[in-house]
């Protein structure tokens, strides 16, 4: 059985920063150029992605879908797998993406982009989709 995910800070309430914004957050190098994004998810909106991905490149390990926060979020957030929960606690490494760019990175998580809200998806050690649990909020 796999470990139970916890929310990151960032999204279990309110921020005093904006993601991936402000004087305090340093430039990212992204991995993937302009140039190099291609249509394969157009339409589906923003969504929040750690800088596992986007950054040092590796591939979606755990992505949950939750309700929207209004707008044009999509309510997808994606993630290395990875992350300690202090990592996730700091909002500098997470950022909003359109879906479309981080099924850039990784186009294994098309064929999930449809689920509903609550669903939750983790790779197994063979890198196989697995369903799985939604986070949980620590402070709950």
């Amino acid at each position: 059985m796999r470990p139970q995910r916890l929310r990151p800070a960032l999204l279990r309430g309110p921020s005093t920063s904006p993601l991936g914004v402000g004087p305090d957050v340093m430039p990212k190098h992204f991995r993937l150029t302009a140039e190099q994004i291609r249509p394969l998810a157009i339409g589906l909106g923003s969504c929040i992605a750690s800088d596992r991905i986007t950054v040092d490149g590796i591939p979606v390990g755990y992505m949950y879908h939750e309700a929207s926060d209004g707008g044009s979020d999509s309510g997808w957030r994606f993630f290395g797998g990875d992350e300690t929960q202090a990592y996730s606690d700091d909002a500098s490494h997470f950022a909003m993406y359109d879906v479309n760019t981080i099924a850039n990175y990784d186009a294994t998580i098309i064929p999930f982009l449809s689920a509903p809200a609550g669903s939750a998806y983790g790779r197994d050690e063979s890198g196989q989709w697995l369903k799985e649990g939604p986070p949980i909020d620590p402070d709950a």
